[in-house]
């Protein structure tokens, strides 16, 4: 058995780790698997801290998690799972783990599972970083906001440019990064445009526009999984849901089909291959049907943010390639991030899109092929129908030609909107005000001062959430609701398992008209469910002023808070908050510096390329020695005006960057007690 890869990072900050009295560390890093198919890693104090975790020794963990356990006999930590593979601190000092180990099940989980649980193949890659205090990134920040403003097609000295060139194997990460970084500070659309801009410059045959994974191409596919996954679920889902609910057995290809399977769910003898096709057709296009018109229906309901990114695109595109013979690529560039890298791809992995709770089964994940090549070459607009190896697609080629004129008037719709309204701003409703976003049953527990809060004080209640209330009620079917005004909403974050000795707690922090604090603890099934929630309502309340900085991840119970043990109830926070928006309900939330931390990491693969480009080429032109004849690859073409604005901005960047270098150094000295702290420069 093999599984899908798995990347882990985690980060340290300077200053937050466990004084020097905690406990021994575990001798082992441990990747653990449990029956919800989720991954844990145990690495050692400083890579744990960031992310929460704080199971040290035996001692620190019975504290923490009653229902996990450690043993240190043999360096082993495990909390509801049931296999692990470790990693000796010695390898991880010496050589970071990065390949393919087997994972090993425990003893005790076979006989818990009733029987074999075989062995899993699991991908690691283990990358340690450290973060630095936010003034350290401002000027970077600088840098980054400043490069967007800029005529991109004559800038290859900023920090994006320069990205570009660097980002390797890593560009699905460094999109993602980036995006919530401009995000966060109110620049994606420029983000978006300048990125769009350099990669239509730079492209000479329209056939391969955006079809590579370039920066601009990831970075425009996570900026719609940020801002449209309410919409594609609002368009998608009802199809989709059936399509499982039904499974129904449909097959066009001759290869693939099973006779046998057709006479078992048929009275009427053996089937024949054309009669399995006609079947199958009628039942495609009865699923293709719908989709179409939701999607072709749904401009009104496409968020502002993305039909003006749209917008921006097709603008860019026009102005590269205005002959007629390239009428359809205006088109094709918008299409192909809606439909190819959107649309299709969530049809076809419901589950990654959160479309569904669960994989489909082999039929059902037929069915959902065959629905997203349909649809993707509706998104293609029939350019390659009849060729390749796939001819028989080509029953369903007359409803396809029939649905590309209803998506060029759907695009065509689409990017016709008005607005001066920053696409993408952090203060975007993402959460439509009227429309019921998430549901569903949690257990609930308000803050009470009485010093005992037993589990049993969590009680049963249906919730909804939509952009203006957080509403529940005992049933769906109860009449009468209380609510919580979204607005209201201070912070929203995730409670220590030792807080109520429960797992998968959340807490909603909230401020009503007098001023009065309020927190409410919410518990889901499971840790999906929880980061569903959590990503809901921090969307819902993104445009919220006066957000928590701090708050405390534990709850106050026998005069202590059970985080940072303080005794007096309204004392600070122990814990930053995470009080922005994240990408996609299964992603971090906006962290600007760890953000900030991996761009800064990422120039630094590109930095003696850059020095070599603009500065000794610089000097070597500017020497006597130098043959006036010969041109250097950063003059070549270029304007002295030009070329010194290149080398200030050149210049700038690694002075920025030497910053960063120093500061890093220094914090990494006083984590080994060779110099006395002092001030670092922002």
């Amino acid at each position: 058995m093999h599984g899908a890869a798995v990347f882990a990072a985690m980060c340290s900050r300077p200053g937050t780790w466990p004084p020097e009295t905690s406990p021994a560390l575990p001798t082992h890093l441990h990747v653990c698997f449990g029956a919800a198919r989720a991954w844990r890693l145990r690495p050692s104090r400083r890579l744990a801290s960031h992310t929460g975790m704080r199971c040290w020794s035996c001692e620190r963990c019975q504290v923490l998690h009653p229902h996990c356990g450690w043993s240190s006999g043999t360096g082993t930590w495990w909390a509801r799972t049931t296999s692990w593979v470790e990693f000796p601190p010695k390898v991880l000092q010496q050589n970071p783990p990065n390949g393919w180990f087997r994972l090993l099940p425990f003893p005790r989980g076979e006989e818990e599972s009733g029987g074999s649980l075989g062995a899993l193949r699991l991908k690691v890659r283990l990358t340690e970083d450290r973060v630095l205090p936010s003034k350290c990134y401002q000027p970077l920040m600088e840098l980054l906001m400043e490069s967007v403003l800029r005529p991109p097609e004559e800038d290859d000295a900023s920090p994006l440019a320069v990205l570009e060139l660097t980002s390797g194997d890593c560009r699905q990460d460094l999109a993602t990064k980036l995006v919530k970084l401009f995000l966060g500070q109110g620049l994606a659309g420029p983000f978006l445009d300048y990125l769009t801009r350099r990669e239509v410059a730079r492209t000479s045959d329209p056939n391969t526009l955006f079809r590579s994974n370039s920066l601009a191409s990831k970075s425009m596919e996570q900026f719609m999984k940020l801002v449209g996954m309410p919409y594609l679920h609002e368009v998608l889902k009802p199809v989709v849901n059936r399509v499982f609910e039904e499974k129904k057995y449909m097959e066009l290809d001759p290869s693939k089909m099973d006779l046998g399977r057709t006479r078992r769910i048929s009275f009427k003898g053996t089937p024949s291959e054309e009669h399995v096709r006609e079947t199958s057709l009628g039942l495609l296009t009865g699923y293709l049907g719908p989709i179409m018109d939701a999607i072709v229906g749904s401009v009104g309901r496409c968020p502002l943010a993305i039909r003006l990114a749209f917008k921006q695109l097709r603008q860019r595109v026009e102005e590269r390639f205005p002959q007629a013979e390239h009428k359809d690529v205006r088109y094709l560039a918008v299409s192909g991030f809606l439909f190819l890298r959107f649309f299709a791809p969530a049809i076809l992995t419901p589950k990654l899109f959160d479309l569904r709770d669960q994989h489909a089964d082999p039929q059902t994940s037929r069915s959902l092929l065959l629905l997203a090549k349909a649809v993707q070459s509706i998104g293609n607009l029939g350019q390659q129908l009849g060729q390749g190896k796939e001819l028989w697609m080509a029953p369903l080629h007359p409803f396809l030609l029939q649905s590309i004129s209803r998506v060029r008037d759907f695009l065509d719709q689409l990017v016709d909107v008005d607005g001066k309204e920053e696409a993408g701003g952090p203060a975007r409703a993402l959460v439509p005000s009227s429309v019921t976003v998430r549901e569903g049953y949690l257990l609930k527990r308000k803050e009470e001062p009485a010093s005992l809060a037993t589990r049993f004080a969590f009680k049963k209640r249906y919730f909804w959430l939509s952009g203006d209330t957080l509403s529940y009620s005992k049933s769906p079917e109860w009449q009468m609701r209380s609510s919580i005004p979204v607005s209201h909403i201070r912070a929203v974050e995730r409670v220590d398992e030792g807080a109520f000795q429960l797992p998968h707690v959340m807490q909603v922090v909230t401020q009503d008209d007098t001023g009065t604090p309020h927190t409410t603890y919410l518990q889901c099934k499971n840790v999906n469910e929880l980061n569903q929630w959590l990503s809901a309502l921090r969307k819902a309340s993104a445009p919220n002023p006066n957000k928590l900085a701090s708050c405390h991840p534990g709850a106050f119970r026998s005069a202590r808070w059970t985080c940072c043990l303080q005794a007096d109830r309204s004392a600070a926070g122990c814990s930053r908050t995470h009080f922005a928006v994240t990408l996609g309900d299964w992603s971090d939330p906006l962290d600007p510096d760890a953000e900030t931390q991996m761009v800064y990491r990422q120039l630094l693969l590109g930095r003696d390329q850059l020095r070599i480009k603009y500065l000794e080429d610089f000097n070597m032109d500017s020497s006597p020695e130098a043959d006036p004849g010969e041109d250097s690859g950063a003059t070549e073409g270029a304007c002295p005006d030009g070329l010194a604005r290149q080398r200030e901005a050149a210049t700038r960047l690694l002075e920025v960057l030497a910053d960063l270098d120093r500061a890093h150094e220094e914090f990494q000295q006083q984590e080994q007690g060779k110099v006395v702290p002092r001030p670092l420069r922002p």
